[in-house]
């Protein structure tokens, strides 16, 4: 398997670009996690949250209505729309509160962009008597109001961040520094495959529990592995669990898709691999979008969600190496992919996961009609209702 070396790299990308106050917290986490992940009594606790508290496993649900309607063979769907909380983000929170319990924190904080970690954050801080914080860009906190409740409800500090593009590339600036200030009782429980080292490699872990149970469920149905993997990419965290325990199965092609907005070359979207560069963003050296000053661009998308201009070094590393291709959809594709899924499966996908489901048809312009193609399905839509009411006429 991929796994970063001792300085968090996977080949030239990732690795720990932070200022010192950050240093010593950042070694302190590493070498606890790694004590812990393969700890029996942590993967019992762990296990158990995600089969009693979460709902795992998901379904691999064949969607044959929607792979007639498109003229592939099958296509199956990873439902992580189903877990408690709404998306597959609850995976991974899960895993680094009960981290957090062992290393003696009181109070988690994190960044959110859909809403859905933040709410997945808000709901284990809730279960454990934690308390918590979540930084939310101002943009995000108007389209995503539904979550936004949901966090106060479970007894979240939502605090709007008003700076910069008011998205979450700015709320993740706004939770490192509460980070640095509080570092002693407060743990930074961060979402995405994205970030300084170890978060690239321990979100993958814990989201990984995704792709175990995809590869066996297939395995079950089909007697073979599936010849596509399909997952939408903003940080990563989704399309890497997936991934990531299909690597060494060169013949299971991965497809990242990103979200090209207004499309590429109106400048106005967040195809970080797509139309990137390599640079620091955040504590890792990944792809990301940037002018010629080296300033961060602007993004636009109507996921929040995938609003971001970096994305996992270990995404970085998958493309440099050609392990996966990535690809853009747009707005209007994301929206099709969204009135697509509903209307043949009776399923209202994230505008995350819609990405996904929006490019499946190119996908099967250019494929063999007798392929099977496995998406994730990575959360449900019910937090989108009032973008898809604005820009959907029915």
């Amino acid at each position: 398997m991929v796994v970063p070396d001792k300085s968090g790299y996977f080949g030239t990308f990732g690795g720990r670009f932070v200022p010192e106050t950050l240093m010593a917290a950042l070694t302190d986490l590493d070498a606890r996690y790694r004590a812990v992940r393969n700890d029996r009594s942590f993967k019992a606790e762990l296990a158990y949250y995600l089969k009693e508290y979460a709902g795992r496993p998901t379904p691999l649900y064949y969607a044959k209505n929607l792979s007639k309607y498109l003229g592939i063979r099958k296509i199956y769907l990873k439902r992580e729309d189903l877990l408690h909380t709404g998306s597959h983000k609850i995976n991974n929170a899960l895993g680094q509160v009960l981290l957090a319990k062992r290393m003696g924190k009181t109070r988690i904080i994190a960044e959110t962009g859909a809403g859905q970690h933040g709410v997945a954050t808000a709901t284990v801080a809730a279960l454990f008597g934690l308390k918590c914080a979540v930084y939310m860009g101002e943009d995000d906190t108007i389209r995503q109001r539904l979550n936004v409740y949901r966090m106060k409800l479970l007894g979240a500090d939502v605090i709007t961040v008003k700076t910069g593009t008011r998205t979450l590339k700015d709320a993740i600036n706004d939770a490192f520094r509460d980070w640095v200030t509080n570092v002693k009782d407060t743990f930074y429980l961060f979402g995405t495959v994205a970030g300084p080292h170890p978060y690239p490699m321990m979100v993958r872990d814990f989201q990984s529990v995704l792709g175990k149970e995809a590869r066996r469920q297939i395995m079950e149905k089909e007697k073979k592995l599936p010849d596509y993997l399909v997952a939408c990419v903003g940080g990563g965290s989704n399309a890497m669990g997936l991934f990531y325990q299909f690597y060494r199965d060169k013949k299971v092609k991965f497809i990242g898709v990103e979200a090209a907005g207004r499309g590429i070359r109106t400048g106005k979207h967040a195809a970080t691999l797509v139309a990137g560069g390599v640079g620091v963003l955040h504590g890792a050296k990944s792809y990301l979008l940037e002018d010629k000053d080296g300033q961060i661009n602007e993004t636009h998308s109507i996921s929040a969600g995938l609003d971001y201009p970096g994305v996992g070094p270990e995404h970085a590393f998958f493309k440099k190496t050609k392990r996966a291709v990535y690809v853009g959809v747009t707005d209007s594709q994301a929206l099709e992919g969204f009135k697509l899924l509903s209307r043949t499966e009776g399923i209202i996908p994230a505008l995350e996961s819609a990405h996904a489901v929006g490019y499946l048809t190119a996908l099967a312009r250019r494929i063999r009609k007798n392929s099977t193609v496995v998406v994730s399905l990575s959360g449900r839509g019910d937090k989108d209702m009032d973008t898809a009411i604005a820009r959907i006429k029915l």
